[in-house]
């Protein structure tokens, strides 16, 4: 069976690339010409069309296409799409962020025309290309075993790092609350690093601190890898935006939290630091200091220009995860994109998606 790939970004690339160095065949489609390209160097088949890619996957009820394009509109047109074009025992598969309720609802319609739906929780990273992907997967237990070759090729082994959660969207259930818990465990690394940076009399090490915790401290993790290893490059953070994105996960962790009474405080906090982050200006804290000198005669800043955010592209399929790394951040990359372009280059396709897109 071969693997038909829609969308060839730095995540759906990259898993082409793995899977045809692990001996599988997969057919990848994508608008664009150079990702098209870039698969077909590494021994994958190109697709120019959505037709060309249906093609080349063979007889119908055996083809399976896995669908890693942005989450919201984009996943539901090309679901919309492949559900004209497949036949009854064919399986699509969604690997990227979609929200869990419009898992269900897809799959529903699609079980109407006897078409599968899988869902695949996907982590990893443009590391995935060499470490293997985390992959959480809902769906039927017969489709589900029918992928088995190739979730085996892209998890760190066959046996580790994968597995079927339950039915149609468990398995990105099980991968927003994994990202939840993501967005806490990169709120308080950022906050214990800040708190000890400004401990100035101490002239405290921050590489030096970070590689410590990496071995025998029960802090110790891989995003804690990834610090430490900024940090003793010298990873300059003073051109870098504090503007952090959120695709969506975050919200939806917190709005299930509050629908089922299960108390998450630190994931509901972290992800209101990253929209605190978004905020050029806070509304609140002007309110906050016009109030302070209202009552008190305090005296007062004034706003004396907004900032000028640009933003540094995402890194290509194939590139090396080092490419990534803080101290290789391209700043004078950076361009001052707008619109959908940007949306979709931060991720954050999917984060005004609150209840489900189909709700």
């Amino acid at each position: 069976m071969k693997l038909g790939m829609i969308g060839l970004g730095k995540m759906g690339g990259n898993m082409v690339l793995r899977l045809v160095q692990g001996g599988c065949e997969v057919v990848g489609y994508d608008r664009s010409e150079e990702s098209v390209a870039l698969i077909e160097q590494g021994g994958a088949q190109g697709a120019r069309t959505m037709d060309e890619l249906i093609a080349a996957l063979g007889d119908s009820g055996q083809r399976a296409v896995w669908v890693m394009v942005p989450a919201g509109e984009i996943t539901q047109a090309v679901i919309d799409d492949l559900a004209g074009r497949l036949a009854p025992g064919d399986i699509v598969i969604d690997g990227g962020n979609s929200n869990f309720k419009d898992t269900m609802r897809r799959a529903g319609s699609l079980a109407e025309k006897g078409i599968y739906m899988v869902d695949v929780g996907t982590s990893g990273g443009i590391w995935g290309l060499k470490e293997g992907y985390a992959m959480m997967v809902g769906g039927p237990e017969e489709a589900v075993e029918r992928l088995r070759p190739f979730l085996e090729v892209l998890a760190p082994a066959p046996d580790k790092g994968w597995g079927r959660m339950g039915p149609s969207g468990s398995g990105h259930y099980v991968k927003m609350v994994h990202n939840g818990i993501e967005y806490g465990m990169m709120q308080a690394y950022a906050e214990g690093f800040e708190l000890l940076h400004a401990r100035e009399d101490y002239g405290l090490d921050m590489a030096q601190i970070a590689e410590l915790w990496r071995h025998g401290s029960v802090i110790r993790s891989w995003l804690l890898d990834l610090t430490a290893e900024a940090l003793a490059n010298e990873a300059d953070f003073s051109q870098l935006s504090d503007y952090v994105a959120d695709s969506g996960e975050g919200r939806w962790t917190v709005i299930d939290s509050i629908e089922l009474g299960i108390p998450t405080p630190v994931i509901t906090l972290a992800t209101q630091m990253r929209f605190r982050s978004q905020q050029e200006v806070s509304y609140a804290g002007q309110m906050l200091s016009a109030m302070r000198r209202a009552f008190g005669g305090h005296a007062v800043k004034i706003l004396e220009s907004t900032r000028q955010e640009a933003v540094v592209p995402e890194v290509q399929p194939g590139e090396h995860p080092a490419a990534a790394a803080p101290q290789n951040i391209p700043v004078e990359a950076a361009q001052p994109v707008s619109g959908g372009e940007e949306a979709q280059q931060l991720g954050e396709t999917g984060q005004t998606r609150v209840t489900g897109d189909g709700a």
